[in-house]
């Protein structure tokens, strides 16, 4: 093991929350903005930008379970679910793409570069 196993072992560092898998849970979630704010990041497992802007925004999220509710989206694998996030919350469908919910409606959201620009922070209870 040496210096090329840090290019053929790109792994993603852990998710610090749930994967939103299901339309209950995206129920849930909204119902959750309302005592919470919450985070849905859409991901596509097939880009490497995507990925790339994952492993930046995990290793930089600093915040807890008690700030965020925060959700990763298999953009792949959930694209039923990711259409009716869109449609729900009034946000046209990007990818990569992190969603702020908040008493029931996205308050705020950003894409590739944006994602790390958003200051979470404003939005904490």
């Amino acid at each position: 093991m040496g210096l090329f196993d840090s290019f053929l072992h790109n792994e993603t560092p852990k998710w610090p929350g749930f994967s939103l898998e299901s339309m209950a849970q995206l129920e849930e979630l909204i119902e959750f903005s309302y005592s919470i704010p919450q985070l849905v990041f859409k991901h596509s497992t097939r880009c490497s930008i995507s990925r790339y802007v994952l492993n930046d925004f995990i290793s930089g999220y600093s915040f807890s379970a008690q700030d965020f509710g925060a959700w990763y989206l298999d953009l792949l694998n959930f694209r039923s679910i990711s259409n009716t996030v869109a449609d729900r919350l009034e946000v046209t469908h990007q990818s990569p793409q992190l969603l702020v919910i908040k008493n029931g409606k996205a308050v705020a959201h950003g894409s590739h570069e944006q994602i790390n620009s958003l200051a979470l922070s404003i939005f904490l209870n």
